[in-house]
């Protein structure tokens, strides 16, 4: 009787602490698309638009100074510490440009800015695929995130429409 009370505990213990590292994963994943997405605005100021790709490695290429908007080769101040950020075996973006920036599940945070015709959506979409990696249908005509998708339930954006 006393092992299967231990037992029952143990599991409840257990599943709260899932729970909670869920929660601390998707807390994070948060904050981070509010610094990318702080980033991506003060590259707005300083080249007066958005960097137009939907290419992960060109994202983060461009928030540390090193491709114009336009996808051009280019050379200012980074807008982001990438140490504070994960990427995949750790990898250095100012080396390697085919590094990405990695949400707290391992997957490539998405990022797209005018990347399909037409584009009537007056910002960019920034967002995590979440826990389950999925993201179907990416986007919807004129760019914009299709949310009510179920594949997309556990979806963390940095700017809801």
């Amino acid at each position: 009787m006393v092992l299967g009370v231990v037992a029952i505990l143990s599991g409840i213990v257990i599943g709260v602490g899932r729970h909670a590292a869920e929660n601390g994963k998707a807390a994070r994943a948060r904050a981070e698309l509010a610094a990318l997405s702080a980033a991506l605005e003060s590259y707005k100021l300083a080249w007066g638009d958005y960097p137009r790709t939907n290419l992960p490695d060109h994202l983060l290429q461009a928030l540390i100074g090193r491709r114009g908007p336009d996808d051009q080769a280019a050379n200012f101040p980074s807008l982001i510490e990438p140490a504070r950020f994960s990427t995949a075996a750790s990898r250095d973006p100012f080396s390697d440009p085919a590094v990405v920036l990695l949400d707290p599940w391992e997957q490539p945070f998405r990022y797209a800015f005018k990347s399909q015709t037409p584009w009537t959506n007056p910002s960019f979409v920034l967002w995590s695929a979440g826990p389950d990696g999925k993201d179907t249908p990416m986007l919807l005509s004129g760019g914009f995130p299709d949310t009510a998708a179920r594949g997309n339930a556990d979806n963390l954006y940095a700017n809801q429409p």
